[in-house]
């Protein structure tokens, strides 16, 4: 009995050694934008959340595929989901406009029901803010209606919190909703720090994920790295991106489906899926906003 009882106690010892010394790790807040965009991008999520490691999604519910990112984040708890604020509908020929409809937010829509197409398009429209409140919250309603726990929100593009007035009605809607929100570049609302991958060349894009989730990691806030995920196909090659000419050669071919099949890739890589736990501890948002106030929530100050 007395030798039963000091094994145990080794096996707790270690436990909370273990344990103790992941504590001390940083937190990696992996986000994934754009779910629900099409069945590429939502396939790509599918495969990461068979990982098992915890992540969060931010799910465009004005697109045409939300539902079906609604049932694959229905089978996968360990995923924290937001909603991805959409006022814009960036692609050639794929298109998608506001869940109120056309006639409910004519300010927010180009002459075909849609969308605009860029940032500069939306910046120009002469859109009005009460008609982007009524959208934005009709999109966050639709989240709520899924059965989803939605646990934050975050801007497509950088839209909705990139004016004052625009911020301060995000901020708004995340106060009389109850969420939280993930961030834009360094205006973080829960000392995040902030790094994408969108930006970074293909030929590159590996290498540099990994050297900066297993380098460059505060020990200090908790650190967001936003990535774009999917299955490379027919689907996705034929998606001309019409607000950043990078994602498109010179010649007009299209180059998103190859950097989000990438992004992927380094998603699923031996090298780091050998990190976590060792390098970093995954967290997402909901694990991050547990306990925090948020019925207050501005933005800190940029880092």
């Amino acid at each position: 009995m007395k030798k039963h009882f000091i094994i145990a106690c080794l096996i707790l010892c270690l436990a909370i050694q273990q344990s103790s010394a992941q504590s001390k790790l940083p937190q990696l807040l992996i986000r994934l934008d754009d779910i629900g965009m099409n069945h590429s991008v939502n396939m790509a999520m599918q495969q990461f959340a068979k990982t098992g490691i915890p992540f969060s999604a931010s799910v465009q519910f004005a697109t045409p595929w939300y539902q079906e990112a609604v049932a694959i984040l229905k089978q996968n708890p360990q995923v924290s989901v937001g909603v991805h604020l959409t006022l814009t509908s960036e692609w050639r020929y794929y298109r998608w406009g506001p869940v109120t409809g056309r006639t409910a937010v004519p300010s927010l829509v180009d002459k075909v029901g849609y969308f605009p197409q860029s940032t500069d398009a939306f910046a120009q429209s002469g859109y009005k803010i009460e008609e982007v409140e009524k959208e934005l919250s009709a999109q966050i309603e639709r989240a709520i209606a899924s059965g989803l726990k939605i646990s934050y929100i975050d801007p497509h593009m950088g839209i909705a919190l990139s004016t004052p007035k625009l911020r301060a009605l995000t901020e708004k809607l995340a106060r009389k909703y109850h969420l939280g929100i993930s961030p834009l570049s360094k205006a973080a609302y829960f000392h995040e720090t902030y790094m994408e991958m969108w930006g970074e060349p293909v030929a590159t894009k590996q290498s540099a994920f990994l050297n900066y989730v297993s380098t460059k990691l505060s020990k200090t806030r908790p650190n967001l790295v936003v990535i774009h995920v999917a299955q490379q196909g027919p689907e996705m090659d034929a998606l001309f991106d019409m607000n950043s000419s990078m994602m498109n050669t010179k010649a007009g071919k299209p180059l998103t489906s190859l950097h989000r099949q990438t992004e992927l890739n380094m998603l699923l890589s031996p090298q780091f899926k050998a990190m976590v736990g060792k390098k970093f501890t995954p967290i997402n948002y909901t694990q991050l906003l547990a306990g925090k106030d948020i019925g207050t929530l501005k933005a800190l100050n940029d880092q």
